[in-house]
């Protein structure tokens, strides 16, 4: 136990994990038997000649009869031509759209085996880097049907002028037309088919790209249009459709530059969060293309873990990296001493100064490029003794390899990449950090898409730093214009 959270350097070098599989003959009929399933939730085979076999919508002990639609040196990609055994963990799709939709790719799995798989696929990443998993991964779960308050909807005209509207098909640019879905807020799924006959009415529809579209706390839809060409008539109707539906609307207009004009006034965007001991609700303002948790059940689950987890005594000073509008930050101003928050985008750096302002939260807010930490960033880190990460799906290597040399005592990293963090781990492990607590959140359930909760502290260097010491730090003056002095990058996206 004494190793536990921490990285073993095994006595052979490898870089892989065994992975179990449900050995047994080979059949002699040509079909396969799916030995388990890979990250991405495909079904994995291999044929007679040993090459492995990646089958879509396959499950683990299936027997399948598959077609071949790509093949590779190293492996082959197939599908199911006919399914032969069934596994007991396979469902009917709720979703009419399932099996063309690339949207959700796990809905023949049932729940519990979504998550199960993804909790496996995150303590196999992290073995991979020969990171032991601190006892039990905790799970994070809510409502696997109408938690998503966000999406992108694909619009396109083909050669006989029809309108289509919905998500990319399965491994293609072609869109799969929908008029319900099973994942997106029940007023936003109602949206869908009205939204439809708004496109077919318009003068130029070959002119809009995509569709945003957001529901936020105070129960506003948005919808953003992506307006690769202005057709002043459409906008006339875009305007009446938002009066007639009650609704905020939006056009981003331009193809490689654009710039966003409400039709009519523009609302208040507003999503709440629960935070600090007084469990006070935070009201957050946000923008059309801020970074927001698409579900808002689970990013809660995830603020409360955290506080749970840290057992923060109210002494502590907290440094929040990637820091969005204030998601994390705002919810545990209340439980500690000082924050100070840095994000990459102008904008959102604007709008989380606001949101501490508007909710009498006292915090210091920068901005940084925090893809390429200099050596303003490396003080912040000796200015505290907590540190919270919640990066971009390309993680925080060289952030990571800053702290893994730093003084700061715990680090709490939200992820949406296992693999990203898998890596940035070794460098926090590296540096004297042992991994404590992991969950993995299912933010996204019917998809592969898994993000998870990491928490990494210094044994024996739980005491803060040194208070004069600190203080002195913190005289030096700080910028008027609340800038480290980066170029605008490293937020999340």
């Amino acid at each position: 136990m004494a190793m536990l959270g921490k990285r073993r350097i095994p006595a052979a070098r490898r870089e892989r994990q065994p992975v179990p599989t449900t050995s047994g003959p080979k059949p002699d009929d040509g079909s396969l038997i799916i030995e388990r399933l890979a990250h991405d939730g495909r079904g994995v085979a291999r044929n007679a000649d040993g090459k492995t076999v990646f089958v879509d919508a396959a499950l683990p002990g299936e027997r399948v009869d598959v077609a071949i639609h790509r093949q590779r040196k190293r492996y082959d990609e197939a599908h199911i031509r006919e399914r032969l055994s069934t596994a007991d963990s396979r469902v009917e799709p709720p979703c009419i759209h399932a099996t063309r939709c690339g949207g959700c790719d796990l809905q023949h799995l049932s729940v519990d085996g979504q998550r199960a798989h993804k909790r496996q696929v995150l303590i196999e990443l992290l073995g991979r880097q020969a990171i032991e998993v601190p006892g039990d991964v905790a799970m994070l779960v809510g409502d696997a049907a109408g938690y998503r308050r966000r999406a992108r909807l694909g619009v396109k005209c083909d050669a006989q002028g029809r309108v289509h509207l919905g998500f990319r098909a399965r491994g293609s640019e072609q869109l799969v037309d929908i008029d319900s879905c099973h994942v997106l807020a029940p007023p936003l799924a109602a949206l869908l088919p009205r939204l439809r006959a708004q496109l077919e009415s318009l003068e130029a529809p070959r002119h809009v790209g995509h569709l945003e579209l957001l529901l936020t706390d105070a129960d506003i839809i948005t919808v953003v249009v992506r307006q690769l060409r202005d057709v002043p008539e459409d906008a006339q109707r875009w305007r009446a459709f938002a009066a007639r539906e009650g609704l905020a609307c939006a056009l981003r207009r331009g193809r490689q530059s654009t710039d966003l004009i409400w039709l009519g006034d523009q609302p208040r965007l507003i999503t709440v969060v629960e935070g600090g001991r007084r469990q006070l609700s935070l009201a957050l303002a946000l923008a059309p293309g801020d970074f927001l948790q698409v579900n808002a059940e689970i990013n809660q689950r995830l603020i409360d873990t955290m506080r749970d987890w840290l057992a923060l005594r109210g002494d502590e000073r907290l440094l929040d990296l990637f820091a969005g509008i204030g998601n994390f930050s705002l919810a545990l101003a209340d439980d500690v001493a000082g924050v100070t928050a840095v994000e990459g985008s102008h904008e959102m750096v604007a709008r989380l100064r606001d949101n501490a302002a508007d909710n009498a939260l006292d915090m210091t807010v920068l901005q940084a490029d925090l893809g390429d930490p200099g050596a303003a960033v490396e003080d912040l880190l000796a200015e505290h003794d907590t540190v919270l990460l919640d990066p971009p799906r390309d993680g925080a290597d060289a952030l990571c390899r800053r702290l893994a040399a730093s003084d700061v005592a715990r680090v709490a990293y939200i992820s949406c990449d296992p693999a990203s963090l898998a890596r940035d781990a070794t460098h926090l492990l590296a540096g004297g950090f042992v991994l404590s607590r992991l969950a993995m959140a299912d933010m996204f359930p019917h998809t592969a898409h898994l993000e998870s909760l990491a928490l990494f502290e210094r044994p024996g260097r739980l005491e803060r730093p040194d208070r004069l010491e600190r203080e002195k730090r913190l005289e030096r003056p700080a910028p008027q214009d609340g800038s480290l002095g980066s170029p605008v990058s490293g937020g999340k996206h």
